[in-house]
């Protein structure tokens, strides 16, 4: 099982050049980050989690220009979004945002999306709450069109390109439906997120992992409905706190990748849950 690790990179924490080399030479798998542009202070929708919300969330670097210094220091640690907010931003500026990433990194990237949870974050972005999912469901469309070998026009819903040229393009080919680099969608299990799985991702990023045991072959029957490959199917739980119990049970599962959660702390703290995660290597 491949260790990777996620964490709220921030302007008071360890820095991404300073995470990546210790993740690299210690043997970890990758270095997944989230993205917020910003909280606004009057908000109505609820963490997730409950309580406060944590300060590291109004001050998370981009992960686009963090993942870019780690990559520059790094030559195997692979490289990801958990996530990015798909809705949130402009198909085009993203789709290039990616494949340079993608084409600097040697192939290195995971593009983890998902549809994000404070209304008034994604207001601010011109997104009407309601239609999120299909928003970003378009999104992905249109950059799939410009990561085409082909110059492809492309006319949806919300947006639409004309038949570009477009480089760099992603490193991977195209496989059944899906283009780009290996793109992960998170959120919580439903019909509607497995549907959108199947139709345009390599997999799901679930958050912690919990109820994986009902969730999974729900997945699995909507993955095989919609022509995919039984193997191809890719779950990788993220914001894990490990255990031995936990992990042999994502293992059980068929599991491969394991996000690991680290403190957004300065660098000492950091290296101290490294290496207490380092018994999972």
């Amino acid at each position: 099982m491949r260790i990777s690790t996620t964490i709220f990179l921030t302007d008071e924490t360890v820095t991404p050049v300073g995470l990546a080399r210790e993740l690299e030479q210690r043997g970890f798998a990758g270095l997944y980050l989230p993205e917020h542009t910003h909280i606004p202070v009057d908000r109505r929708t609820p963490y997730p989690a409950g309580g406060e919300l944590p300060r590291e969330y109004g001050r998370t670097l981009d992960p686009f220009v963090a993942l870019g210094q780690a990559a520059a220091v790094t030559e195997r640690l692979a490289l990801g979004t958990s996530i990015t907010l798909i809705a949130q931003h402009d198909p085009i500026d993203l789709a290039k945002q990616v494949a340079t990433l993608d084409h600097l990194s040697g192939g290195r990237f995971t593009l983890g999306i998902g549809y994000g949870w404070n209304a008034e974050e994604a207001a601010d972005h011109g997104v009407q709450w309601s239609t999120r999912r299909e928003l970003g469901r378009d999104r992905m469309a249109l950059m799939r069109a410009l990561w085409a070998e082909e110059p492809t026009a492309y006319d949806g819903e919300f947006g639409s390109v004309q038949a570009s040229e477009a480089h760099p393009k992603p490193v991977r080919r195209p496989r059944g439906p899906v283009s780009g680099p290996r793109t992960l969608i998170g959120g919580g299990a439903g019909p509607k997120l497995f549907a959108h799985i199947a139709e345009y991702a390599d997999g799901w990023l679930p958050i912690g992992g919990r109820g994986l045991t009902e969730s999974l072959p729900r997945l699995r029957a909507v993955w095989e409905a919609a022509g995919r490959d039984p193997e191809g199917l890719q779950v990788v739980p993220h914001a894990v706190l490990p255990s031995p119990g936990k992990l042999a049970h994502y293992a059980d599962l068929g599991v491969e990748e394991v996000v690991l959660q680290l403190p957004p702390a300065k660098e000492l703290e950091v290296l101290r849950a490294l290496d207490a995660y380092a018994a999972y290597l």
